[in-house]
């Protein structure tokens, strides 16, 4: 019987995209979460990630395990698990003695000038950025002295089916303008930001499964480039809708002001680099090497916007 691949962080955005393409690829699949979230097709398990028995358990006899963890977006609470769960994870991995995916963000980078690439140097400007470089970290510090297999898998800000509670480009373009109202940017809709299609990043995640030499390497999954701005994006889900609605910039006093009442824009405000400047996402390794096209902006949004609809 072939061996499962595990995804930790069951019932996340990316984790509803990758489990339904491994069952169509007839991939055994195992799924741990906090509340023992299962599908047709997977085997479901409750697990808490701050308990290292229970995931060494749970993770026995796997393929290849998938962290695709995410937690409260707050700067304590990021400083306080993060090492625990990265730990936790190689732990179990390095018992098992099964591969890691680790799938991680672009905070650490900081603000980069030009595009973020594979080797684009640790800088954080942010709290939560300091706290991604150190997890990442320890996790290629592990790698370079063998004690585990493993691959870090790098995304940009998301978009696409079931993104819709934990990327900002819903919450404030296309959930409102849906509804027929206008759209929210941040700081500086003039500027270019990449975004990752769900789906493209669920088949990135499953091409990493499949080909060993892809380990102990960073990849940045695949994102359509050039970056658009704020502006083109909002272009294009009028042409889709048919509509012809607006853009308002949220700019840093508003955002900081709105933020003395919200404590998600608060924990927001230190990320604002990445809508003052340009954001340009590379994936230009990834294509290469597994000869692949992410999707368009515009093929991605109507295929989002069908989704939700």
């Amino acid at each position: 019987m072939n061996k499962p691949i595990t995804i930790i962080g069951a019932g996340g955005a990316i984790a509803n995209c990758l489990a339904p393409y491994l069952i169509e690829k007839n991939e055994p699949i195992r799924l741990l979460s906090r509340r023992g979230i299962s599908m047709p097709g997977a085997q479901g398990i409750a697990v808490d990630v701050s308990n290292q028995k229970a995931i060494i358990q749970a993770t026995k006899d796997s393929k290849v395990v998938l962290m695709l963890i995410g937690i409260e977006y707050r700067t304590a609470t990021w400083q306080d698990r993060w090492p625990v769960m990265i730990d936790h994870c190689i732990n179990a991995c390095i018992e098992n003695n099964v591969p890691l995916i680790f799938f991680d963000n672009v905070y650490m980078y900081g603000q980069v000038e030009g595009e973020m690439t594979e080797q684009t140097p640790f800088n954080p400007c942010s709290k939560k950025g300091e706290v991604r470089a150190k997890i990442a970290s320890y996790l290629l510090q592990q790698i370079k002295k063998n004690n585990i297999r493993a691959s870090i898998a790098r995304a940009a800000d998301f978009y696409g089916p079931h993104a819709q509670e934990k990327s900002f480009f819903h919450q404030l373009v296309l959930n409102p303008m849906m509804a027929g109202k206008k759209a929210q940017w941040l700081v500086n809709s003039q500027q270019p930001h990449s975004m990752s299609y769900t789906k493209d990043m669920a088949h990135g995640l499953y091409l990493l499964t499949q080909d060993e030499r892809t380990l102990n390497q960073t990849w940045h999954l695949p994102t359509a480039s050039p970056a658009l701005s704020g502006v083109e994006l909002i272009e294009i889900i009028n042409r889709i809708q048919g509509s012809n609605l607006a853009c308002m910039n949220l700019n840093k006093l508003m955002i900081k002001a709105f933020g003395l009442f919200n404590a998600d824009v608060r924990e927001s405000v230190e990320m604002l680099y990445q809508y003052q400047f340009p954001y340009h996402f590379s994936s230009a390794k990834f294509e290469k090497y597994f000869n692949y096209q992410p999707m368009s902006y515009a093929a991605g949004l109507e295929e989002t916007i069908k989704f939700y609809k």
